[in-house]
């Protein structure tokens, strides 16, 4: 079931979204060689705190995982595409990192991701990372009332294919809301004017994954949680909540 929010939600969704944009600048500002992964997390951890938002992240288990998921950050480096569990490793210099963060805040809740280079950024992972930008600012500028999600997917795939990057197969976008996960789905591929037609007031988390190997195909980690690359290429995740009004798309989890 899709629901359609009203403005004053839209709103509302905007506050837990700008929770959500300053926990991932303050895991972001933490990163650096030698600090461990399990640091990030407590950045969001207080940043959340701080705010009195809720994370939608701690021990949320959907159906494909085995364990709840023990942290309010996903942290994702090199051929992690999403999903990492954050623990005591340590970054190192060139770690090309994916953090993912939602927040709750009376009752509405906000996702997203970016993806970021530790100290200096090899040439490729530029690459990688800019594009992966790219695809969610064509998706973003998709989301217009009267659209359907096969725009948003197209726009997002276009760019990943013309690039020669893989896309992960049954991972993308979501409807959000009360949960974090709502109807629709939003695929990261997808053809034009097909699928559920976007109006005023819904809103969804538009997420393009991308891998630097080319392949579509991925493999769980030992962990139940961590999405990796079956090439051990790189992978890049960008990702906002996005309401689709009259006035064009409102990023609710902008800085």
């Amino acid at each position: 079931m899709v629901e359609i929010k009203t403005d004053a939600a839209l709103d509302a969704m905007r506050v837990a979204g700008r929770v959500v944009a300053d926990a991932l600048a303050a895991a972001q500002a933490a990163a650096a060689p030698g600090v461990r992964l399990l640091e990030l997390d407590e950045a969001a951890r207080t940043v959340l705190r701080e705010a009195g938002a809720g994370s939608p992240f701690l021990g949320y288990q959907p159906s494909f995982a085995t364990t709840p998921f023990p942290a309010v950050l996903c942290v994702s480096v090199n051929d992690a595409i999403v999903h990492g569990i954050p623990d005591a490793s340590r970054l190192r210099d060139g770690d090309l990192v994916s953090i993912d963060c939602g927040a709750l805040v009376d009752g509405w809740a906000g996702d997203a991701a970016l993806s970021f280079a530790v100290g200096t950024a090899r040439p490729e992972d530029q690459r990688l990372m800019d594009t992966t930008r790219q695809a969610l600012e064509a998706g973003i500028a998709a989301a217009v009332a009267g659209g359907r999600i096969g725009d948003i997917s197209h726009a997002i795939g276009s760019v990943g294919r013309a690039a020669g990057y893989g896309i992960p197969r049954d991972f993308g976008g979501h409807g959000i809301g009360r949960q974090m996960h709502e109807d629709p789905s939003v695929p990261n591929d997808g053809r034009p004017h097909r699928g559920f037609r976007l109006r005023h007031g819904l809103v969804l988390a538009i997420e393009p994954m991308f891998l630097a190997g080319g392949k579509d195909t991925y493999y769980e980690d030992g962990d139940g949680w961590t999405l990796r690359t079956t090439d051990a290429s790189r992978a890049a995740h960008f990702e906002h909540t996005v309401a689709v009004t009259d006035e064009g798309p409102r990023v609710l989890t902008a800085l």
